[in-house]
């Protein structure tokens, strides 16, 4: 049996699936990297430790912020990611060509309901209150 490498199992799976790019399946990878190491349960060689749907979106968007700061929702939003149910697709398109694995009690449903992206995104970067700029008055002559 062979095997195939991420980018070819990424290939694949846009071929199928075209409502994302191919970067949204390697963001994923890596932020699921990153929420491991995070929350303390990197593997160890041939070991597999899980993550929740729930932990992986808090991952995730705490990952896309350092990575991508302001630009965040326009960087998601190019690769055709709109909302927490898309990284579950893309989690499960990958759970499919086996780039990941899940438990029994996995679902696409677990990405539902995760956060707003305006607010996880886009707010970290608006001023914390209004501020208020005189209007410049205009000679009328």
């Amino acid at each position: 049996m062979q095997t195939q490498s991420f980018e070819e199992a990424v290939e694949q799976i846009v071929a199928k699936d075209a409502r994302y790019e191919r970067e949204a399946y390697f963001f994923v990878r890596e932020a699921l990297d990153h929420t491991q190491r995070t929350i303390g349960r990197a593997p160890k060689k041939n070991e597999i430790r899980h993550v929740s749907g729930q932990e992986l979106l808090n991952g995730i968007r705490e990952y896309a912020l350092q990575q991508f700061g302001p630009m965040t929702l326009t960087v998601l939003e190019a690769w055709g990611v709109k909302c927490c149910e898309d990284f579950g697709e893309l989690v499960f398109n990958m759970v499919e060509t086996r780039l990941l694995a899940k438990t029994e009690r996995d679902s696409r449903d677990d990405f539902k309901n995760g956060y707003d992206f305006h607010e996880a995104f886009r707010k970290p970067y608006l001023p914390a209150r209004k501020i208020s700029v005189p209007i410049a008055e205009t000679k009328q002559g």
